[in-house]
């Protein structure tokens, strides 16, 4: 008997709480595998009131006996890496085995460097609102097959060789498009050996690893970054990432075909946000979207940055349902619209005189989209505690069935805080 496989996914612009999502399904898979992005995602775990933030580590890590992958799909930043590894162990939590698939690209320091020289000669208006961790200029190297994979850094050869390539093009970029300083090779290739020491014991094949599972039974459960929205080929591009958070990206991102995808759950909040730059038609820039932050804590895992907040948005969730193929919503921060009088949806929007309830393809289009909202009664009772669905009051049940219905999915879960143990399952 094969194992299940579930396929986690952001269905908004990053941030919906997926780390929570896969830190409450992971107790029933034998394996939990990241398959795309870098460490300028940042998944928040809660447990028994302490606060975890992983960027690279997949969020199933505090589970002793289970094994964590990253795949190939992922671009890794050692330091980051180690620093996550360290931090655990210094908290005295016993870990999930972790693998790092050969076939991860890594991020050098080089790649940091361009990625905030490239990001601060934009003017304003063109910025992208990277996170300047170098992730855009590593996945460039990879498709432009320059890139410096783990398996790179335990063979001093192939390192030395690849780095010599790579150093003389981006002293070139460095120094007469940037007016900045050279790197010197010997300092980044001894950096690099020093980083394939500590690497070394985690390298193994993720593709095998995983399979094997399967067929031993084990269900896995796949963890992508960022969002739907983000998507580089579906998303609000270019103010987008630079893989594909998407359902297809578990595919390529960690090796498994598409007919063997059991369930994809679309990961959203209650309510709307975003980091960075480009447009978000229910954005609100007044005392709602305060509100907002200030409830939900909306400040960038990874960096700090507050971030927009708005309204939730049923036209990009549906779109995102279609996208993904999503077979059951996790909705995560319901307890943070609590003690609103009224709640508003967007279900349209209307661009320029017309209503359409489809979301554009355009981005310049999307630009100009102004959210057409209905209006749903609130709730003032504090959800923390409940645990079945029928606990949640009458108007908390309502909205959640309304976007059950107007996206045509069912929502399986609930967060209804920030613990493993606040969440209410709905046939999960």
């Amino acid at each position: 008997m094969k194992g299940r496989t579930d396929v986690i996914v952001g269905v908004q612009w990053g941030d919906e709480g997926k780390g929570r999502v896969v830190d409450a399904l992971a107790g029933k898979s034998g394996v939990v595998v990241r398959y795309q992005g870098g460490a300028n995602a940042g998944h928040t775990v809660v447990v028994e009131d302490e606060k975890y933030v992983f960027h690279l580590l997949p969020s199933g890590i505090l589970y002793p006996g289970k094994v964590c992958v990253i795949g190939n799909g992922v671009v890794i930043d050692p330091e980051t890496l180690f620093e996550e590894l360290d931090d655990l162990r210094d908290r005295g939590k016993t870990l999930a085995k972790l693998i790092v698939s050969h076939g991860a690209h890594i991020v050098m320091p080089y790649h940091k460097q361009l990625d905030k020289l490239a990001e601060g000669a934009r003017s304003e208006g063109r910025k992208i609102g990277t996170t300047g961790r170098g992730i855009g200029p590593c996945y460039s190297d990879k498709f432009g097959r320059v890139g410096i994979r783990a398996e790179d850094l335990v063979n001093p050869e192939i390192l030395k060789e690849k780095l010599l390539i790579n150093i003389e093009l981006k002293n070139k970029i460095l120094t007469k498009i940037y007016g900045a300083e050279p790197l010197d090779l010997e300092s980044t290739y001894e950096t690099a050996l020093e980083w394939g020491k500590r690497i070394k014991p985690f390298l193994g094949d993720a593709f095998i690893e995983i399979h094997k599972a399967l067929d031993s039974g084990k269900n896995v459960l796949f963890e992508g970054a960022q969002g739907t929205l983000l998507d580089v080929d579906h998303g609000t591009y270019p103010f987008v990432t630079s893989s594909s958070p998407c359902s297809g990206g578990a595919c390529t991102g960690a090796g498994i075909g598409p007919g063997r995808i059991d369930r994809v759950i679309g990961v959203t909040k209650a309510y709307c946000t975003r980091v960075g730059e480009g447009p978000f038609p229910t954005e609100d820039k007044g005392s709602l979207g305060e509100l907002l932050r200030t409830r939900g804590g909306e400040f960038g895992a990874t960096t700090g940055r507050p971030r927009r907040c708005g309204w939730n948005d049923l036209v990009a969730v549906d779109y995102a349902v279609k996208i993904n193929g999503i077979d059951g919503l996790a909705l995560t921060k319901l307890d943070v619209l609590s003690g609103f009088e009224k709640i508003q949806v967007c279900t349209a929007y209307d661009i320029e005189g017309t209503i359409q309830k489809d979301f554009p393809s355009s981005c310049a289009k999307l630009a100009k989209a102004v959210p057409v909202f209905e209006e749903l009664p609130g709730w003032k009772e504090d959800i923390s505690k409940c645990r079945r669905f029928e606990d949640l009051p009458s108007a908390a049940q309502d909205y959640v069935r309304f976007i059950e219905e107007r996206v045509s999915t069912p929502v399986i879960l609930i967060g209804v805080g920030q613990g493993r143990e606040d969440t209410i399952l709905r046939g999960i």
